[in-house]
């Protein structure tokens, strides 16, 4: 009888607890209640995998804080798929930095509220304009009562760049915890996007229509027997093509920048679970030219939440912290233009520097198994360098 052996990376059924101690690695875990009662998880690695050589630990210098913020549809796990010599989480440790994996609001590993289940539509009605509001303060100031540090490095992906772009613009008390923001694929206007999120664009100039069409909850409800199943069964020799290309619809990946024996890895991780709410608010964002708070539909619901009857838009003119863009060329959802659109309106006064990858899509900022020697050195040598 004929019997296909399937060999599965262990990784594959992992979660990011378990995949920072599998390499060795400290990790703790804590849970940060926001504002408006969603608790979030971070995972902290306070430290690498040889302490006792640290020089930070010796008081020649403070130990660097660093706050690692995932994209849309993703979790922490994104800092930790890749190899330890390729994860940007691992690599900052094992630099000597006290580092936090954030998670915001509805993934995998922040889906309890104080009061609301995931059952529940009102659990999902939220954006990201919620995340820069209530999520990132939360974190930011847990972060630094923790660690005692008035400061933190803030890297962003994505989604991560764009609730930092919000958040820091419109809260000053917010931008001042934030010595350094890093951006990789920055994300604030999206008018020229290129990823799936145009399709829905015409659905969303009409809510009550987007939201029969999606439901009110959960998008893309994050499933771990499928995603497992697709890991062990599809993504082997034979799937590897088709498990790139799903990868590649989701957010856009060279696979020529991809260490293929990790996909598996990839695909059990992702997606890691928004609100129907969150990616509408993306969808509005192609169809309009700014950067901007949702739009509940009509002037009078907007009246209710803004008192103005549009919603208003974010000021990056306003930006204080000192920033650092990271850039790709083929990337589709943090478009070439809408980036230019983006590095015209930062001031300059806080603009450190532009690095630009013309090869590099979307998920390469995580997963190009070149980007620590491309990108993260880069980071890295900033961080410990910054006064």
């Amino acid at each position: 009888m004929f019997t296909w052996a399937i060999t599965v990376d262990p990784e594959v059924y992992m979660d990011s607890t378990q995949l920072i101690t599998s390499k060795g690695y400290p990790c703790e875990n804590h849970y940060i209640t926001t504002e408006d009662g969603f608790i979030l998880n971070m995972q902290r690695i306070p430290h690498g995998r040889a302490p006792k050589c640290d020089k930070f630990r010796l008081h020649i210098r403070p130990k660097p804080v660093v706050i690692l913020q995932h994209g849309l549809e993703a979790s922490s796990s994104n800092w930790l798929d890749n190899l330890a010599n390729e994860s940007l989480a691992y690599l900052l440790a094992d630099a000597g930095a006290d580092v936090w994996l954030g998670n915001v609001r509805g993934n995998m590993y922040s889906r309890n509220h104080t009061k609301l289940s995931p059952d529940q539509e009102e659990f999902w009605a939220w954006s990201w304009d919620e995340m820069a509001a209530y999520d990132l303060p939360a974190m930011l100031d847990y972060v630094t009562r923790t660690t005692g540090q008035k400061q933190v490095h803030y890297v962003g992906h994505s989604q991560g760049t764009l609730i930092g772009f919000a958040g820091f613009t419109s809260n000053k008390t917010l931008a001042a915890m934030v010595k350094q923001f890093y951006a990789l694929a920055p994300v604030a206007k999206v008018h020229h996007i290129e990823s799936p999120i145009r399709l829905l664009a015409p659905f969303a100039k009409d809510i009550a229509a987007f939201y029969e069409l999606l439901g009110r909850g959960e998008f893309l409800q994050y499933n771990r027997k499928l995603m497992d199943f697709l890991a062990k069964y599809v993504c082997t020799r034979l799937g590897e093509y088709l498990c790139e290309n799903v990868l590649f619809v989701l957010g856009g990946t060279d696979s020529s920048h991809l260490n293929i024996t990790r996909v598996p890895v990839y695909v059990a991780h992702n997606p890691g679970g928004t609100s129907v709410q969150n990616i509408l608010h993306f969808a509005q964002g192609v169809n309009i030219d700014a950067f901007q708070k949702f739009d509940f539909g009509s002037a009078a619901e907007n009246t209710m939440h803004y008192n103005q009857s549009t919603p208003p838009t974010y000021q990056l003119e306003d930006l204080t912290v000192p920033t650092v863009t990271y850039t790709g060329g083929r990337d589709s959802l943090a478009d070439p233009d809408d980036c230019a659109w983006l590095l015209s309106h930062l001031p300059a006064s806080i603009l450190r520097a532009h690095l630009s990858f013309p090869e590099w899509e979307h998920l390469d900022f995580i997963w190009a198994y070149d980007a620590s020697k491309l990108c993260y050195s880069d980071i890295i040598k900033r961080i410990f360098t910054a006064p």
